[in-house]
């Protein structure tokens, strides 16, 4: 007994020690050399490489020259950079609204032991297994207006030309976006319902919560964390959102779908405009960082302490 009282106080003494962090130990710098190295070889030095671009005037052949302000000051009175910042606003805003409530409910259920869940989920994630520009490929070919689905179903669809206007080329992209990465964000949904202590349903289950009550006043409070998360990935996502414009509309009809990053690939690589396109670039960083960091300020995340046990 008094063996088994002292292996007890020393497991509570360790436990002590870890919260508090006397103890612990701590890896050392050499650890986070190599992930460091990779982040600036891949992404500090290419961003700070498009900031001085963006100060250049560049065809890709030669040298490139100083041209100061010119192409701030261009993009800042294009009228096509102004409406494909706003494109992009209403697409991105058209997945975290479309995506967020379709991904919570299917991953709270997925997180259940229901039967044929797994085979279910299995073909639910095939979109996972796809590049965008597959996935973009594939539904061209079913919306076309001639042999695609549009054409079977007129009472629908209509002429079946939903490329042709800017209301269903819009409507096209934000349904491709979300058949692809819904499966993504129930994914991420599902590991955070699955995170939720039991007995917090159990205790509720007693108090005579049904299914509904214990939804909306346990499991979504409990994943705010995970909405959070996602709807930053959802964000950022949005705004670099390139392949599928590129694939089903070109920005078309005229300008209707030329979101900011198609616009970017207009003026480097057709118009070999380089400088004008990495100012477009490093807007779209800015734009991206800013509303990133504002959404985690707005909703506390950044105070936010783990759930976990013990950390």
């Amino acid at each position: 007994m008094t063996s088994l009282t002292a292996t007890l106080a020393a497991a509570v003494e360790r436990r002590r020690a870890v919260r508090s962090g006397v103890g612990a130990t701590r890896p050392g710098l050499a650890w986070a050399v190599p992930a460091t190295l990779f982040f600036t070889l891949f992404a500090i030095v290419p961003l700070v490489l498009v900031a001085v671009l963006s100060f250049t005037g560049w065809n890709g052949i030669g040298s490139p020259q100083w041209t100061g302000l010119a192409n701030w000051t261009a993009l800042w009175h294009d009228p096509v950079m102004l409406k494909s910042l706003w494109l992009s606003a209403l697409l991105t805003t058209l997945g975290v609204v479309v995506q967020t409530p379709i991904s919570i409910l299917l991953g709270v259920w997925a997180a259940g032991h229901q039967r044929n869940r797994a085979v279910l989920l299995a073909i639910y994630f095939v979109p996972l297994l796809l590049s965008a520009t597959a996935v973009s490929v594939l539904w061209r070919a079913l919306l076309d207006p001639n042999f695609g689905i549009p054409s079977e179903a007129g009472w629908l669809f209509g002429d079946g030309n939903l490329l042709g206007t800017q209301s269903g080329s819009i409507g096209v992209l934000a349904f491709v976006g979300a058949w692809q990465w819904t499966p993504l964000h129930t994914l991420i949904y599902q590991g955070g319902a699955r995170a939720v202590p039991q007995v917090l349903y159990q205790a509720a289950a007693i108090d005579g919560a049904g299914t509904v009550r214990q939804f909306f006043h346990i499991t979504l409070p409990q994943l705010r964390n995970t909405i959070i998360t996602s709807m930053v990935l959802m964000v950022v996502g949005g705004l670099t959102t390139f392949d599928t414009v590129l694939i089903l509309t070109q920005g078309g009809p005229g300008t209707d779908t030329t979101i900011s990053a198609y616009y970017m690939y207009q003026q480097g690589f057709l118009s070999f405009d380089f400088g004008g396109a990495s100012a477009i670039a490093l807007v779209l960083v800015v734009i991206a960082t800013l509303v990133s960091l504002v959404m985690v300020r707005l909703t506390g995340y950044d105070k936010m302490n783990s759930t976990a046990e013990g950390l």
